[in-house]
């Protein structure tokens, strides 16, 4: 009486143990077997021409890891519908984030231009003249009470000379550049030309701001 008993008790403990397990695994292949949300991709491109007057320098230029808030810099592509909130495009991410968008875009623009003597990211080994320092504030799709985004990019620029560490120039980037309509491709190729408008309008200014702080501390080299 007593065996039939334990063996009651412990065929029941069996079942209730294989029907916890069952449930564990269920539960298991429904969280990992859900379809999860499809993301797109995208990556600008942008093709930065500099102005053919602007001034050819003999310096070398160091890039400083631009700096962003974390809401802005980020993979997640910023939409503003109101000025007083941030949303993310739903199942759309950058290949980079913002801040290298932008130091990609002018590191390849000022070494294309043949321009600059030589142009690095920070810590490639290069004695630089001066350093780049830039602080990126908006990164977004704003509505600004329009039906259509505009790609928004701003940023403050600061040229510093790396020997005294004075600042040369500081200069406050804007660039708002209306979206052809609010599918998110579009917007993306409103980034790109935003993107390229105001890399071209930092890389100009650099090449003369140095330009000009390297004549007022040598008037008497010629160039």
């Amino acid at each position: 009486m007593g065996t039939t008993r334990r063996q009651r008790a412990n065929g029941i403990a069996r079942l209730a143990a294989g029907a916890l397990l069952a449930l564990g695994l269920s539960s298991c292949s429904i969280l990992g077997g859900g379809e999860r949300e499809r993301s797109t991709i995208y990556a600008p491109d942008p093709r930065v021409a500099i102005d053919p007057s602007t001034p050819a320098v003999s310096w070398q230029l160091s890039l400083s890891p631009p700096s962003g808030a974390r809401a802005i810099d980020s993979f997640r592509i910023a939409v503003r519908p109101t000025p007083d909130e941030l949303q993310v495009y739903r199942g759309a991410n950058w290949a980079k984030t913002p801040t290298d968008m932008l130091q990609d875009a002018l590191l390849r623009a000022l070494e294309d231009s043949g321009k600059i003597a030589s142009v690095a990211r920070q810590g490639a080994g290069i004695t630089a003249d001066y350093k780049l320092v830039v602080d990126l504030r908006r990164f977004e799709a704003d509505y600004a009470g329009s039906t259509v985004p505009a790609a928004t990019i701003e940023f403050n620029a600061k040229l510093v000379h790396t020997i005294d560490q004075g600042i040369v120039a500081s200069r406050t980037f804007q660039r708002a550049q209306p979206a052809s309509g609010t599918d998110v491709a579009l917007v993306v190729d409103a980034f790109s030309r935003s993107l390229e408008t105001v890399t071209a309008e930092l890389a100009n200014w650099i090449l003369v701001a140095g330009d000009t702080h390297q004549r007022e501390a040598h008037p008497d080299v010629r160039r």
